[in-house]
């Protein structure tokens, strides 16, 4: 796949952030005081896990985290403006200029030739359809209409970590669809090298609880966030 995820900005010290942040609700210091900083990393990390295991996940909104996304699809985007705890700015397709037929192609297709071959032919096709619209002097915000929804697509999204562990829960699971999977893999190996304190666990109800939470399970729990980060999906 052709997926790229760069964690273009932070917090600073994003776990220490939301540690000290937490601190103030326990605490008669200042809140300047407190956020210079936890006495070390091993009390601070107890700290966050006890957060984690109470559900107390307001000091978690403190620590941002803004992501650079290149080669998802739009049908993949569509899924990903969902979760309303974030902020969005993707490439227009009203503005910009479509150049060749630039597509995600699901794993499904590729492993089959003649899927592939049709695919292909209904992507060349629409394109060309695309580009004689332009021809014709049809705006690109109307000629894009004829445009397929695994068109690629880049944007800059900014999360909190509190709808990251949201955001982990929901689109890590298997029962999630397999480009925003493999997308927040993606996503979450990013903040775990910057904020390894806060997502020392992340991910579905199966990794996080030891238990699926879900009404349909998929019958194949991750044993491990070992297990979940290496996974490659199909």
């Amino acid at each position: 796949m052709s997926i790229s995820v760069v964690l273009l900005a932070h917090t600073p010290s994003p776990d220490m952030v939301v540690a000290s942040s937490a601190r103030i609700c326990y605490s008669e210091c200042s809140a300047v005081e407190l956020i210079d900083g936890f006495p070390d990393r091993t009390r601070a990390a107890r700290f966050v896990d006890g957060l984690l295991q109470s559900g107390h996940m307001s000091p978690f909104e403190h620590a941002n985290f803004t992501f650079a996304v290149d080669g998802i699809s739009r049908v993949c985007s569509h899924q990903l403006v969902r979760h309303r705890i974030a902020s969005f700015s993707q490439q227009s397709q009203r503005y910009v200029r479509m150049n060749d037929a630039a597509v995600v192609i699901p794993p499904s297709v590729t492993a089959s030739e003649e899927a592939s071959s049709v695919f292909r032919g209904a992507v060349e096709e629409g394109y060309r359809r695309y580009e004689r619209l332009l021809e014709l002097g049809i705006s690109r915000e109307d000629a894009r209409y004829v445009l397929p929804h695994g068109w690629e697509t880049k944007l800059v999204m900014t999360m909190n970590a509190r709808e990251l562990h949201h955001f982990f829960t929901l689109r890590l699971c298997r029962r999630a669809q397999w480009e925003i999977r493999h997308l927040a893999r993606e996503m979450l190996q990013c903040v775990r090298t910057v904020a390894p304190i806060l997502f020392t666990l992340a991910g579905p109800s199966c990794v996080v609880d030891g238990a699926c939470r879900e009404r349909h399970s998929c019958g194949h729990p991750f044993g491990s966030m070992e297990e979940l980060l290496e996974h490659e999906d199909a």
